[in-house]
């Protein structure tokens, strides 16, 4: 298991104080907070063309999930709660194709899609602020019986969906040059070196073959039938 312990990461990447039990918003605000740099710091560092490539059959990127999830998040804690935003986001129209939330077009640059997530926290963050826990509001998009929400709600569903994308985002930048880790200071990581790591995945590989050939006598570990093809 990783080390999970050290200050938590509010808003920018300066230590925020966690807030006391007693204030549940506050406390999952953080957790929002936290998300997003999760997800933010996974751009990092890479060109263009890596915080665009598409790294899976259905076409996960990088830049992508970024565009999406400021998109959804502008939606829940804006919109739902009576909160429009002067914010235009072309690709929700009616007319657009599908998933063009989903990546960014070469006209839209890196700067155009990390200002439009820092222009939504603005305008969410505030959502936050005005409203009790309890506020009603409705999510247009979702079916009637389940449409009727509160805040609490909304803000477990954000932290929720933001967390499942800045998941993606780990895996597809590992995919891409090996880093991985839940902040760059704070990676949560066990602290081994690149033979400890190949070590560990030879240890998987080998238990998982393992685990096979228990339930199938005749089973092989990946490669060994290529291996015996190839002679």
């Amino acid at each position: 298991m990783g080390d999970d312990k050290g200050p938590a990461l509010g808003g920018g990447n300066d230590p925020v104080s966690a807030p006391p039990p007693s204030d549940p918003k506050a406390t999952l605000h953080r957790y929002l907070r936290d998300a997003r740099q999760a997800l933010l710091w996974k751009l990092d560092g890479l060109s263009e063309y890596d915080i665009r490539r598409p790294m899976t059959p259905t076409g996960t990127n990088l830049l992508g999930l970024v565009k999406h999830t400021a998109s959804v998040e502008l939606g829940y804690l804006g919109d739902t709660f009576g909160r429009p935003s002067e914010i235009e986001l072309p690709w929700f129209a009616e007319d657009a194709e599908d998933n063009a939330d989903m990546w960014a077009t070469s006209r839209e640059t890196r700067e155009d899609i990390l200002g439009l997530y820092h222009a939504v926290w603005a305008h969410t963050d505030e959502t936050i602020r005005l409203l009790p826990l309890d506020a009603p509001g409705r999510v247009p998009w979702w079916a009637p019986e389940k449409a009727n929400v509160t805040l609490h709600q909304i803000l477990v569903h954000m932290v929720t969906e933001t967390q499942r994308h800045a998941g993606q985002a780990d895996i597809v930048r590992e995919m891409i040059d090996g880093a991985v880790g839940l902040f760059p200071d704070r990676p949560n990581m066990p602290a081994g070196d690149a033979q400890w790591w190949t070590d560990y995945v030879a240890r998987l590989e080998e238990a998982a073959g393992d685990a096979a050939r228990q339930v199938d006598p005749g089973g092989r570990r990946a490669g060994e039938e290529d291996d015996r093809r190839a002679r």
